[in-house]
């Protein structure tokens, strides 16, 4: 199994499979053990990170993942902090980068930029976002996070609230979920911002079970994990239509006591005020733990894909 991820790229959740997906995640179970300590399994390889694309948590846990494994680090955080500022095209860029290191990780405000840039590089390429679609290792975190939760992915009833149409996050993670039998998922959405048609259709591809919804109100309490995601004003083409759509939804701690007692919130983060504070220090937020997973899933990745293994 572990020769299926040797020199691969990551650039949608969609090409790993189950199978693929829960050996990464037993690995995980693995690099957890070494969280804390200091490994030398690449330290003879280079990681490039590439981010055309402010980040905080996905280029922070993309470094700490490397280094914990012993690799050196090159990176760039903006097209301003690269030579694309004075007129170099992408493609030479990632042919420098390709030279000097041992995989690439990428992400870009544009969609497609991955796999473009997969196409160039010699070198192994992780997408780390890309336009409105696509965000692989952060959908693999969500799904990891939910197997630590509930010891199971399958027969969950999962709602899905937020940006579903610009939100990469979310629609990794409803791809994600594709990939395994999920009870059902309610898409939750206001009208402007609901799934688009190619997400529904691989749904229904896949023969899950899905109802769309405009608000979670009515079914909080059939629900067993809420994954909320911000309206990111960045990913709209019109301004005017972010103003249309902001601060339409919250959840509230009134609002899960009226769920299970088991009910998880997720959240890809950064939030901004779709969550109550409250919620923060309950016993539905999840969203912490979430994010502590991002480096050892992505310790595992690294190691996978560039041949070493844990204990």
């Amino acid at each position: 199994m572990k020769e299926r991820f040797y020199k691969r790229d990551v650039i949608s959740i969609l090409e790993f499979n189950r199978e693929d997906l829960e050996y990464l995640f037993d690995v995980c179970d693995k690099a957890l053990r070494y969280i804390d300590k200091k490994l030398y399994l690449l330290k003879d390889k280079v990681i490039s990170l590439a981010f055309f694309e402010p980040s905080t948590r996905t280029r922070f846990s993309f470094e700490v993942a490397a280094k914990k494994l012993g690799a050196d680090v090159i990176s760039f955080t903006s097209e301003e902090a690269s030579s694309i500022s004075k007129g170099e095209n992408l493609a030479d860029t990632i042919r420098m980068l390709d030279n000097y290191s041992d995989l690439i990780v990428i992400r870009h405000r544009l969609e497609g930029v991955a796999k473009y840039a997969a196409e160039i590089a010699e070198k192994p390429v992780i997408n780390a976002g890309d336009g409105k679609q696509h965000h692989p290792t952060q959908a693999m975190i969500d799904l990891y996070t939910v197997r630590k939760l509930f010891d199971t992915i399958d027969g969950l009833v999962y709602g899905v609230l937020g940006d579903l149409k610009y939100g990469r996050a979310a629609t990794s993670f409803i791809y994600g979920l594709s990939q395994f039998k999920p009870k059902k998922i309610y898409l939750i959405a206001p009208e402007a911002l609901k799934a688009r048609e190619e997400v529904l259709e691989i749904l229904k591809n896949k023969g899950i079970i899905y109802e769309e919804r405009n608000n979670v109100e009515d079914i909080i309490d059939t629900i067993d994990v809420l994954y909320v995601t911000r309206i990111q004003r960045e990913r709209f083409p019109d301004p005017m239509e972010y103003e249309k759509v902001k601060g339409s939804y919250r959840v509230t701690y009134e609002l899960l006591k009226r769920g299970k007692k088991e009910l998880k919130v997720l959240h890809p983060l950064p939030k901004v005020d779709e969550i109550e504070y409250t919620v923060d220090i309950s016993s539905y937020a999840a969203y912490y733990i979430q994010a502590k997973y991002g480096v050892p899933i992505r310790m595992s990745l690294l190691a996978l894909i560039l041949g070493a293994e844990f204990e």
